[in-house]
């Protein structure tokens, strides 16, 4: 398995001018150290409007900042709001094309369309409409990348004959991924040929069937980019502590305070269901913080033993790439995060390399267990 980073920007109250720069700028720091240190990947959201949760309103221009100051970590867009009355599709295109080449071909291309009604009804979209949006904008995005003169003439957005440009570097294009939180939006990324983005705090039990969905359905998919990206990403919360006691002190508090602000966002599945956005009872407000981390297995939260011992539940249902949240609004100190970060590198990492994997199978083979198979990577 490999491993990536992820933030939100969240920023609490009360706020000073200084505020958001600082959530900024220790985020560039981890994501240097993080680089230095071997993690595959860094991710940044897209969020309009939420206070306090996320101050991301522009993750391509953080994102070209970490890639200036990185030289091998993947830069992860994720996600690009595919939603034409807030982001118009070729402007995506550019901005996502331009990232490509500031990283040298480091980009990865995330999808999605935005959950809350703060956003949402701030552009004046039907939540209705969203998924048919989206569908629309990832067809057209593909070609703008690879076609000198794009033309589209859709439902949702027009343009006349123009060459969308800067290209990307990479080639044909960047990996295309979709934020995934439901076994709907699972099997529409198989369907499509694109990455499986988990974006839900859940455990290796919650990913299983999406997992088992995704790789049997894309098999067969009408890839709507010019290959298959058959890779699946889970998110989860680290901190990789000096012990277990610390670890769950540190750690734990900082995760609970994530879980009790995401549980005020105002979803539009709450306020609006339809076959868009299903409405989802968020039981995480009332749990304990002891609760949350007791329901939760597989959360790499601990020292390193238990974190290999966690992870290893997420290597058993197929998912080859974990990308975690790794502190909400500074509540871990950043001394202690880049501290954390260390010690997941030095003793964690090394543990989930191919080779020890390919042993871990086999040993399960001469033991009569078969063991999980291999995913299958991309093609």
């Amino acid at each position: 398995m490999k491993f990536g980073i992820f933030y939100e920007h969240s920023v609490a109250k009360p706020w000073s001018r200084q505020s958001e720069l600082r959530a900024y700028e220790q985020a560039l720091e981890q994501i240097e150290l993080a680089d230095e240190l071997g993690f595959d990947q860094v991710w940044e959201v897209e969020h309009h409007f939420l206070e306090e949760y996320s101050h991301s309103s522009a993750p391509e221009v953080f994102l070209a900042a970490a890639a200036a100051r990185t030289k091998r970590i993947h830069i992860g867009q994720g996600i690009a709001v595919c939603l034409p009355p807030m982001n118009h599709p070729a402007r995506i295109a550019e901005r996502a094309a331009a990232l490509d080449l500031i990283s040298g071909g480091r980009l990865e291309f995330g999808t999605g369309r935005s959950a809350t009604w703060t956003e949402v009804g701030a552009f004046g979209i039907d939540p209705d409409s969203t998924k048919e949006m989206w569908d629309e904008v990832i067809r057209a995005i593909p070609k703008m990348w690879t076609e000198e003169e794009f033309e589209w003439h859709g439902k949702y957005f027009s343009m006349p004959p123009r060459n969308v440009l800067p290209k990307p570097i990479q080639d044909p294009h960047p990996p295309m991924w979709v934020a995934v939180s439901s076994p709907e939006t699972a099997v529409q990324a198989a369907e499509r040929g694109i990455g499986m983005l988990g974006v839900t705090l859940g455990t290796p039990a919650d990913y299983k069937r999406l997992v088992a969905d995704y790789r049997r359905i894309i098999r067969h998919c009408d890839p709507v980019g010019k290959f298959v990206n058959n890779q699946v990403n889970a998110a989860s919360w680290l901190y990789c502590g000096e012990d277990p006691y610390e670890a769950k002190a540190v750690g734990g508090t900082a995760a609970f305070q994530f879980f009790q602000s995401a549980a005020h966002l105002l979803g539009l599945g709450g306020i609006y269901p339809s076959h868009a956005y299903t409405a989802q009872a968020n039981a995480t407000a009332l749990l304990s913080q002891a609760e949350i981390f007791s329901l939760r297995e597989g959360f790499p939260v601990g020292s390193p033993e238990e974190i290999i011992e966690n992870l290893r539940y997420w290597e058993e249902v197929g998912v080859e790439r974990v990308v975690m949240l790794i502190n909400y609004d500074q509540a871990i100190p950043h001394n202690k995060v880049l501290a954390s970060l260390e010690r997941f590198a030095k003793h964690v990492m090394p543990e989930f390399t191919d080779e020890k994997a390919a042993e871990r199978r086999e040993k399960a083979r001469t033991s009569g267990d078969r063991g999980p198979e291999a995913p299958p990577m991309a093609t």
